[in-house]
């Protein structure tokens, strides 16, 4: 089936609703968000788990597709939120990934030919900053790669996680300050 053009140009949201008449159109959400939670992930997890991520993250998101809060325009929030659930349930492999970082000082994705960034954000290739990220609590490490990598606002933060906007401000803030801290550790 082909997807009407007009359909590629409507808000997520109407997409969402439409999806449920017609459950071909939520492909559209796919096509229009996928890579860069793939990014996001393969930030997170490498680019073995990201492909998961992303595909487990959009069949959940399709199943509880009459549940999503059409008031709500813009569906990134919400698909980030599901893949920060998935993500959190694969934590040994994130944990794995940053240790083996540390050791061998090549990102995962180096390794199989992908760019991890692209120009201004070099998170996710800092020895220094992989280790600090090791440190802090899963809560704090969503909120702030959510910022960080996903560009997501303190308000979209705050709707993917299903927490107030003072939350994010605070695991934020925590998060800042403890990567802060253990970058000036490892620098003495």
């Amino acid at each position: 089936m082909t997807i009407p053009r007009e359909a590629v140009e409507v808000h997520d949201a109407t997409i969402i609703e439409r999806s449920l008449d017609d459950p071909e159109i939520f492909s559209v959400l796919f096509d229009r968000h996928a890579p860069l939670l793939y990014r996001y992930a393969a930030r997170r997890l490498g680019p073995g788990e990201a492909e998961d991520v992303v595909a487990d993250t959009f069949l959940a998101a399709f199943q509880r597709r009459g549940d999503y809060d059409r008031s709500r325009g813009d569906a990134r929030p919400w698909l980030y939120g599901i893949a920060s659930n998935v993500i959190g349930k694969r934590r040994r492999t994130e944990m794995g990934l940053y240790r083996a970082y540390l050791r061998s000082g090549v990102h995962p994705a180096e390794l199989s030919g992908l760019q991890v960034e692209d120009g201004v954000n070099t998170l996710a290739v800092n020895q220094p900053l992989a280790r600090a990220l090791l440190g802090l609590a899963q809560a704090d490490r969503d909120v702030l790669l959510l910022v960080a990598w996903a560009d997501l606002s303190y308000q979209e933060v705050a709707a993917a996680l299903a927490i107030p906007p003072g939350t994010v401000a605070s695991r934020l803030n925590r998060a800042r300050l403890q990567i802060r801290r253990t970058l000036n550790q490892q620098g003495e």
